[in-house]
C-alpha cells in the first residue's frame, strides 16, 4: 500500500501563507504590479463602455427620434423622376394623433425664379454678385421638431402662417451673409422687391443642417406670394423606440386609401449603433490593458523567481526532511496564484470605484458590466497561476545536496 503524503492540503496553505507573508514589502511590490495590471484593464474597458454609450446616446438623441416622410417617386417614360404622391397641408395634425409622435413639421422648397434676396432695396449694378441664400418655407412647428434654436428674435408662429405675413427667420449662416445679426431694429431683407420683416435668428438645426444656410418663410406666406404647391417633407419627431410603430402608421394617417404613396425613413426599433461603437473603443483599450495586464505578470513571474532564489536553503532544508518535488512545486504555484488572486480584487475594485467616481464627475452614465468586474479578479487568479508556473518548477528542480551547499 502506498504511502500517504505526509504533506496535507493545511501544511500547504501554512506554509503558502507564510512564503507569501514574510516579507511584507516584497507582498506589497508584487501584488502592485497585479493590481495596476487589473486596475487598468477595468479603467479601460470601463472607459471604453461609457463612452461609447456618451456617444450613442449624442446620436440617438437626433437619429432614434426623427422620422422623414416624403412623397414616393417613380421613374417616369422619360428617365426623370416624379412624385407619386403630395402631402396634405394638415400633415402635421394628422401624423400628431399618432402614439409616439411628440411634434411635426412641414418643408417645402421656394421658387424665387431669378429674384435675388438682398438685405438692401436697391441693386447696384456696380457690385459683385453675391450667391443668393436659398428660400425655402415651413410651418410653425417645424423648430422644434427638427430639434433648432433660436439666437435672437422669435420663430413665426402659426398666425403669421394663416395671415400669409411677409415676415421671415434666417439660418445663422444666411443672416451672416446678409449682414444681420440682431432684429430688435426691425430689420428687412428684399426677395426680388419685395420685403420681409426679419423677425428672428436659428441655429442648431441637428436634422436639417441646410436651414442655417436659408430664408425662411410661414408656409402661407410661400403659398401667397410664390404659388408653393405642395410641402416636400414631413418632420416628425418621436419618442425614443417609436420609430417602428410610426413609420407603419404614417402613411396611413396621411392617405388611408394609398399609403404607398409615401417613403418613410424612420429608426429602427433597436439601434446597433451603441454595440458598434463599443465593438470598435473596446479593441483598442482591450489592448492597452492586455499590455498592463502583462506587465503585472510578469512582475509576479520576475518575483517569484527572486524568492526563488533567495530561498534556495530552505527548499534544500525541506527536500532533506522528505518534501517531494511536487510539494516544493505546488506550495510556489499557490503563493503565486493568492498573490495574483489578491492584485485582482483590489485592482478590480480600484478600477470599478475610478470608472464610478469619473462618471459621476463630468455627469456621464457608469455603464460596467458586473461579470467585467468579477472576471478581472479571477483573472489575477490566472496571471498568477500563468506567472507562477516557471520558478515553482525551477524550485521543485533543486536537490537537496545542491540547495544545501548553494545556501
Amino acid at each position: 500500500m502506498a504511502r500517504a503524503d505526509r504533506f496535507s492540503l493545511q501544511d500547504l496553505l501554512v506554509e503558502a501563507s507564510y512564503g507569501i507573508g514574510a516579507k511584507p514589502s516584497r507582498l506589497i511590490m508584487t501584488t502592485l504590479g497585479t493590481v495596476l495590471g487589473i486596475a487598468s484593464l477595468v479603467v479601460t474597458v470601463g472607459f471604453a463602455q461609457t463612452a461609447a454609450g456618451q456617444i450613442a446616446n449624442q446620436f440617438d438623441a437626433v437619429a432614434a427620434t426623427q422620422v422623414l416622410v416624403e412623397p414616393a417617386t417613380a421613374r417616369s417614360g422619360s428617365g426623370s423622376e416624379v412624385a407619386t404622391g403630395t402631402l396634405p397641408w394638415d400633415a402635421p395634425q394628422r401624423v400628431e394623433r399618432l402614439a409616439g409622435v411628440e411634434r411635426a413639421g412641414l418643408v417645402a422648397e421656394v421658387d424665387v425664379k431669378e429674384a435675388p434676396v438682398t438685405s438692401v432695396p436697391v441693386n447696384d449694378p456696380s457690385a459683385a454678385a453675391l450667391l443668393s441664400p436659398a428660400v425655402v418655407a415651413t410651418t410653425a412647428d417645424l423648430l422644434e421638431a427638427v430639434r433648432g434654436s433660436v439666437v435672437t428674435g422669435r420663430y413665426f408662429d402659426s398666425a403669421h402662417d394663416e395671415r400669409g405675413d411677409h415676415v421671415a427667420v434666417l439660418g445663422q449662416r444666411a443672416a451672416d451673409q446678409l449682414g444681420i445679426n440682431r432684429v430688435d431694429s426691425q430689420p428687412s431683407i428684399f426677395i426680388g422687391e419685395t420685403s420681409y420683416t426679419v423677425i428672428g435668428i436659428i441655429e442648431g438645426v441637428e436634422r436639417r443642417s441646410d436651414l442655417l444656410d436659408s430664408v425662411i418663410l410661414p408656409m402661407g406666406t410661400a403659398r401667397n406670394d410664390f404659388d408653393v404647391s405642395a410641402p416636400t417633407e414631413l418632420h416628425v419627431q418621436i419618442a425614443t423606440g417609436a420609430g417602428t410603430l410610426v413609420a407603419r402608421q404614417a402613411p396611413i394617417a396621411l392617405s388611408p386609401n394609398e399609403p404607398e404613396n409615401f417613403t418613410v425613413t424612420a429608426p429602427s426599433g433597436r439601434s446597433d449603433l451603441q454595440d458598434d461603437i463599443q465593438a470598435d473603443v473596446n479593441i483598442v483599450f482591450l489592448i492597452l490593458g492586455g499590455i498592463a495586464l502583462l506587465a503585472g505578470g510578469l512582475g509576479i513571474a520576475n518575483v517569484t523567481m527572486l524568492s526563488v532564489m533567495e530561498r534556495i536553503g530552505e527548499i534544500g532544508l525541506r527536500r532533506a526532511l522528505g518534501a517531494t518535488r511536487r510539494n516544493i512545486g505546488m506550495q510556489f504555484m499557490v503563493e503565486s496564484v493568492v498573490i495574483g488572486l489578491l492584485g485582482g480584487l483590489i485592482g478590480s475594485a480600484l478600477g470599478v470605484f475610478a470608472v464610478v467616481i469619473v462618471s459621476v464627475a463630468q455627469g456621464w452614465t457608469p455603464i460596467l458590466d458586473p461579470w467585467l468586474a468579477i472576471g478581472s479578479a479571477l483573472l489575477g487568479a490566472v496571471v498568477g497561476l500563468a506567472a507562477g508556473a516557471l520558478p515553482a518548477r525551477r524550485a521543485s528542480n533543486i536537490e537537496p545536496i545542491t540547495a544545501l551547499r548553494g545556501s
